[in-house]
């Protein structure tokens, strides 16, 4: 007997149960067994060719006849050979004549009305919320110019959304308390746009009292850069900790940071420091993935009598927490992966794919090196553009990277993706020279510009570091 003929068919198939229903026909009654006779019905209700009937149930009310068990389909629609199939989709359905989504004020009003009739908090917390959202949308951008209109619209709705939180904070609802200290800190509902931490902070303290976590954290930041209070290590440190027994990612990195290198008055534990930072590594999130950066670092260089040097598992990291759109490591792959370090072979493809996950955040070290990989191309993967050079490199420039300004003033002045413009290229080369870049003072100077104000430099050449300390304080 083969396999398939031992395997019994499942009670709960359609086309097995159907199929022994229609080729057994009803009988009225089912004869009355004689004990020899149940002795054999036993015997044969073991046998893989009856278990479908076995599985049935042994319901009272349900007859042991076979005859019986499919007899009480007779007559069921389900036996229709000819009924049609039922839809398992939603394909037949048509849109309505006058179905539409709601506009943003339609939406709004409902959201209001439920607010008025309903006592539960939650509903005129998210209204608050939806308000916040619509504000946000209203936010000017390059392609959509400030519009006095929107601008009122949005100030309107911070406005009101602002006071909704407010009345359900000073009632104790702890989200609400949470996304207002939120708002205050950001700028939104504030007096001209500005931080403030003097409103904010309280709310973050009042929120953590109920055990939030990122009011926890956030009051943590507060203490520890004085924002809103005085400076206090020992408090900060404690809503650190706080925020850490709920598995707070950016409160386990930065606990873990200051136990590595003896921060905030704490001894210096590398061994503890760096289980807070695995621990936050496993809860790295798109908003904290700092710890899978800290770490990759470690294990790239090790730490005494903790780890180990790793460089695999270091990139493993790196890949981490790049996928998570943190640009650091975004960049320092793409570095790998251009000049072969840590252990990573040269992967024109990957390189660029890294960088352009890091410039997509704005980081200017990785808009320049973009630069460079438009100039010379990569065949099969990237095609040359010296109009895609210039563009990234004008975009790494206006993030303050001086080498970045010295090569928007060389593309400017020699043509190379634009046309020349030496008014252009004389600007560019000053801002790059008041960065501190050497090559374009040298540049100023051969195209008979006077340089007047610019860092000043040793007898090597090289700027003084007192002076490139300086330029770099501001240009950050």
């Amino acid at each position: 007997m083969s396999i398939d003929q031992q395997r019994a068919p499942s009670a709960l198939s359609g086309e097995s149960l159907y199929a022994d229903a229609l080729n057994t026909p009803p009988t009225p009654q089912p004869p009355t067994p004689t004990p020899k006779d149940k002795g054999k019905q036993r015997a044969q209700s073991t046998s893989p060719g009856n278990l479908q009937n076995a599985s049935l149930g042994n319901s009272p009310s349900r007859p042991q006849s076979a005859a019986w068990d499919q007899s009480w389909l007779a007559g069921s629609p389900l036996l229709e050979t000819n009924a049609p199939a039922k839809l398992m989709n939603q394909g037949h359905l048509k849109p309505g004549t006058h179905a539409s989504l709601l506009s943003h004020s339609k939406t709004l009003e409902l959201y209001r009305q439920n607010a008025r009739k309903s006592q539960d908090p939650s509903i005129p917390f998210e209204l608050a919320m939806f308000q916040l959202e619509a504000a946000r949308e209203l936010d000017p951008t390059p392609t959509n110019h400030a519009d006095p209109n929107n601008d009122k619209d949005r100030e309107e709705l911070i406005k009101e959304a602002t006071g909704i939180l407010s009345r359900l904070s000073s009632r104790g609802h702890t989200e609400s308390q949470y996304l207002l200290a939120d708002c205050y800190s950001s700028g939104i509902g504030t007096l001209r746009g500005r931080q403030d931490f003097d409103k904010a902070f309280p709310l973050f303290v009042q929120a953590s009292k109920h055990g939030h976590p990122d009011a926890c954290y956030r009051a943590g930041v507060c203490l520890e850069n004085g924002w809103g209070c005085r400076k206090d290590n020992n408090k900060a440190i404690s809503f650190y900790r706080k925020a850490a027994t709920s598995l707070h990612p950016g409160a386990l990195y930065r606990l873990g940071i200051a136990e590595l290198k003896g921060e905030m008055s704490l001894p210096k534990r590398p061994k503890v420091g760096v289980k807070h930072l695995t621990r936050s590594c496993e809860l790295a999130t798109e908003e904290f993935p700092h710890a899978l950066h800290e770490m990759a670092k470690l294990y790239e260089k090790g730490v005494d009598n903790v780890l180990f040097v790793d460089l695999d598992y270091s990139v493993e990291l790196l890949a981490q927490a790049a996928e998570l759109g943190y640009a650091p490591s975004a960049h320092t792959l793409g570095e790998c992966y251009e000049y072969a370090k840590l252990n990573c072979p040269q992967d024109a493809a990957l390189s660029i794919h890294y960088y352009n996950i890091a410039a997509q955040q704005d980081h200017r070290e990785s808009c320049f090196a973009l630069t460079a990989w438009y100039l010379v191309g990569s065949p099969g993967i990237l095609p040359q553009s010296d109009t895609e050079a210039y563009l990234w490199a004008v975009k790494a420039a206006e993030q303050g990277l001086a080498k970045a300004m010295y090569a928007v003033g060389y593309f400017t002045e020699v043509g190379v993706g634009t046309p020349a413009d030496q008014r252009a290229s004389t600007n560019w080369y000053k801002s790059a020279a008041e960065s501190g870049d050497e090559r374009a003072i040298t540049r100023l100077k051969q195209n008979g510009v006077k340089v007047d104000h610019l860092p000043q430099s040793d007898s090597s050449g090289k700027l003084s570091k007192r002076s490139s300390t300086q330029k770099d304080c501001i240009i950050m």
